[in-house]
């Protein structure tokens, strides 16, 4: 048979008559909001991907690149978990979005000058 193990004590469940003190030990410093950190170039690519799309294409190929580099470090290293991943696929995805605008707009110029120079050339 086994015994039956002692009642708590009265007053509390801690049986050494002391309360526990809240918060981290002492020299404990967390990485930020329940041990997530930032990327530091997360708000940079995300920047670079909009300006690349509203302002200046030529942002676009850096945002991409630069957001596919933060994304292989992300992946890296599984055991840190980031808090602004979205922000970096947000701004690749833009850069990668006004990559493609810039690469249309030099085709539709390039397709312009070449319209214009056979038009001028048959008169």
């Amino acid at each position: 048979m086994s015994a039956l193990p002692p009642p708590p004590p009265p007053g509390g469940s801690n049986p050494y008559g002391h309360q526990p003190q809240g918060g981290p030990p002492h020299g404990y410093q967390p990485f930020g909001a329940g041990g997530q950190v930032e990327h530091p170039q997360g708000t940079t690519i995300l920047v670079l991907g909009i300006l690349s799309i509203v302002v200046c294409g030529v942002l676009g190929p850096f945002a991409w690149s630069m957001g596919n580099k933060a994304m292989r470090e992300m992946a890296a290293s599984p055991q840190t978990v980031y808090s602004n991943r979205g922000n970096v696929n947000a701004g690749r995805i833009c850069g990668i979005v006004g990559t493609v605008l810039m690469a249309l707009g030099i085709a539709a110029f390039v397709l312009f000058i070449v319209a214009a120079a056979s038009i001028g050339s048959t008169q």
